[in-house]
């Protein structure tokens, strides 16, 4: 089940590889994701001191009267890796023009995942070139129709 999906990483990204990571959060942070307050617009990994990070994810608190005092909902939040996974994404992301760009928060075996994806920044050729297909495709099917 999708709680929160970054609508503009398949237009503005070319994904090379996909990845899923478990992601620490606290209690209230939790209940707010499972009702799909988060957004994960914007936001991107990093590889920090031998860890991945989710950064510049925002994840409201549940009930606002009721957060911890001086709470920050984008804060940085650790991704839970196997440590095979960190060492090849380490070298992967060095790579010059490569990123790592957050592609969803879902849920799986009661517990929340985030995919995220090895991705390439799409010239705007490109993203104006797949506008112009999706144009033709909706003229066929409407001719069809007709």
């Amino acid at each position: 089940m999708d709680l929160a999906v970054n609508k503009r990483a398949p237009f503005d990204y070319e994904t090379l590889e996909t990845y899923e990571a478990g992601i620490q959060l606290y209690g209230h942070e939790v209940k707010s994701v499972r009702a799909r307050h988060a957004g994960i617009a914007g936001a991107f990994v990093i590889i920090r001191g031998g860890e991945a990070w989710l950064v510049n994810a925002a994840i409201p608190p549940y009930q606002a009267k009721n957060a911890p005092p001086g709470y920050d909902p984008v804060r940085s939040r650790k991704l839970l890796l196997h440590a095979r996974e960190l060492k090849e994404l380490i070298g992967k992301s060095a790579q010059k023009g490569l990123t790592l760009i957050p592609l969803g928060l879902y849920t799986r075996n009661a517990r929340i995942k985030l995919a995220f994806a090895l991705a390439r920044r799409k010239k705007s050729r490109d993203q104006r070139e797949n506008i112009r297909e999706r144009e033709e495709e909706r003229d066929i099917r409407r001719a069809l129709r007709e």
